[in-house]
């Protein structure tokens, strides 16, 4: 993706990669999936805040853990990345900048609290060799078929954490030197995430201070650990740590949708495009804030039957959708070969396994993602619960089917993918004033 970013820099993103190295059919799809997943990302990232910040208030003020006073809190987050994405533009950049050093700094401090703090931590063997599986279907270890298959749907969370670097290309217009400064910022987002994460997961895991209490403590678990492992106070300073990186990540996620909503409102692709595709005062497309911030608070209002099941869905909504709009742009890229006219920053011939690799990836994901994430949630289960159904796959079978059949039905006729924007020489000469006037 880097390597079409530093091809293709522009707000549009994947839709206008898969229109350009495509047709406009494929940059429809891949605009719609990428709009769920933004839209979902969103919701769960917020959510999850709220969480945190749940945790926090519990340990302060001592108030009720319930899925209500969660949504509550879900509900604020929301409307706060709503006016500060409309009016407070001119700071966003620096929130952004903090944010990088934030996320890094905090993860060095959660860790070296809980490498000193402790009395006790968990062998190495516990945390690397340990296998525990709560999920309801059968298998304790890899020694069982149906346990790669937890173990498969346990990646969920991991793979929905490496989502939102595709926001370095829809931020792509408003940075300088873009062909070079989105490719690296998609790829150091990765890389920094897999390296602090798994450290900051490795030193959480050695933490834990009883396996069962954990798994008891559901989806407060990180709060049970910290508090139980340090100390109420610590547990404090590591919650509120977390909870404004969260917030950071948050507000940076309503950002990028909403460019990529404008992007393609831009084009005539959405319902009601005159509205979401207008810029207000400094030239922010305010209604497109809007519509990702209410959108993406109406995904989790499943939550309030069953917070856990809401939430695992809109995680899978965001990762399927997410992915299967990297995956198409990514596919066209391989498809096109030595064809593809290449950015300052390029894979070289190696683009010929690592598209591939890419592409199978996101199938058995996508699938995986689908699938029913307990016993429960299986129709012909005696013991089937409609609260404990993987709702994901009506949600993004049902989206597919309104924007596949809006495709057949009129959009082919009309749709021509990313309406030009201006010359190339003019896009140069405002590059090149933008850089003159820093």
């Amino acid at each position: 993706m880097a390597e079409i970013a530093s091809s293709m820099p522009t707000a549009g993103g994947l839709y206008y990669w898969s229109s350009r190295l495509g047709s406009p059919a494929w940059g429809w799809f891949t605009g719609w999936f990428n709009l769920i997943g933004q839209i979902s990302v969103t919701a769960a990232i917020d959510y999850g805040a709220a969480v945190f910040v749940d945790s926090l208030l519990n340990l302060w003020f001592g108030t009720s853990q319930t899925t209500t006073a969660i949504f509550v809190i879900f509900t604020i987050i929301m409307a706060s990345h709503l006016v500060l994405n409309l009016f407070a533009l001119p700071i966003l950049n620096l929130i952004n900048t903090i944010s990088a050093w934030w996320h890094m700094a905090g993860v060095v401090l959660i860790v070296a609290i809980l490498l000193v703090i402790p009395d006790h931590h968990q062998s190495v063997g516990y945390v690397f060799g340990k296998t525990i599986n709560a999920s309801g279907f059968s298998g304790t270890n890899f020694t069982n078929p149906a346990f790669w298959f937890v173990f498969g749907i346990g990646l969920l969370m991991a793979q929905y954490t490496i989502t939102g670097y595709d926001a370095s290309a829809h931020l792509s217009e408003e940075t300088l030197n873009a062909s070079r400064g989105a490719a690296v910022g998609i790829v150091m987002s990765v890389v920094v995430s897999v390296i602090f994460g798994f450290i900051l997961l490795v030193a959480v895991t050695f933490a834990i201070p009883n396996t069962q209490d954990t798994l008891a403590a559901g989806a407060f678990d990180v709060k049970y650990i910290w508090q139980t492992a340090t100390s109420t106070r610590w547990a404090e300073f590591m919650l509120i740590i977390a909870c404004v990186a969260q917030l950071f990540c948050g507000l940076a996620s309503v950002t990028s949708a909403s460019r990529m909503m404008f992007a393609f409102s831009r084009d005539g692709a959405i319902p009601g495009h005159q509205i979401w595709r207008r810029l207000v005062f400094r030239r922010v497309p305010a209604f497109a804030v809007a519509a990702i911030c209410v959108l993406a608070w109406a995904l989790m209002l499943p939550t309030l039957s069953n917070a856990a099941v809401g939430y695992l869905v809109g995680t899978s909504i965001a990762v399927i959708g997410l992915y299967i709009a990297f995956g198409i742009p990514i596919y066209l890229r391989w498809r096109a070969g030595d064809r593809f006219e290449a950015g300052v920053w390029t894979l070289g011939n190696h683009y010929k396994w690592i598209d591939p690799v890419a592409i199978l990836w996101i199938i058995l994901i996508s699938i995986l993602f689908l699938a029913p994430s307990v016993p429960q949630g299986i129709p012909w289960n005696s013991s089937f619960d409609w609260n404990l159904v993987n709702y994901a796959p009506l949600t993004v079978g049902g989206a597919f089917v309104l924007f596949g059949g809006w495709w057949v039905v009129s959009a082919k006729n009309w749709f021509k993918g990313p309406i030009r924007q201006g010359s190339e020489a003019e896009l140069e000469e405002i590059e090149a004033r933008l850089e003159a006037s820093t």
